[in-house]
């Protein structure tokens, strides 16, 4: 082999390299990247997870936070069951029941 194959093997490699990454850009761009993209960079997260606890080998118990609530979930493999709701971001249930009362 000489010289110049060698070299144009070379330029089809980055060519090729340059379409994949140009495609790339461009589904991320356009959302197509599925769970790996995320779907809110930079901005403000409104629902996180704080908090998992397996209860037995079936369920898990899952406290989710929502913007300043957090609900606490039990999670099976077939089913879903809301134990608590309204929880306050500082954890006290009873505190948030007077906030909102205005008691």
């Amino acid at each position: 082999m000489d010289f110049e194959t060698y070299l144009r093997f070379l330029l089809v490699l980055v060519f090729v390299l340059g379409l994949i990454g140009a495609l790339a850009y461009l589904a991320k761009r356009l959302g197509l990247g599925g769970r790996l993209a995320p779907t809110n960079a930079g901005r403000h997260r409104r629902l996180g997870i704080v908090e998992v606890q397996p209860l037995d080998g079936r369920r898990k118990l899952v406290l989710i936070k929502r913007d300043d609530r957090e609900h606490l979930i039990i999670l099976g493999q077939n089913t879903e069951t809301v134990v608590e709701t309204r929880i306050g971001a500082d954890g006290s249930f009873a505190a948030q029941l007077q906030r909102e009362s205005g008691a």
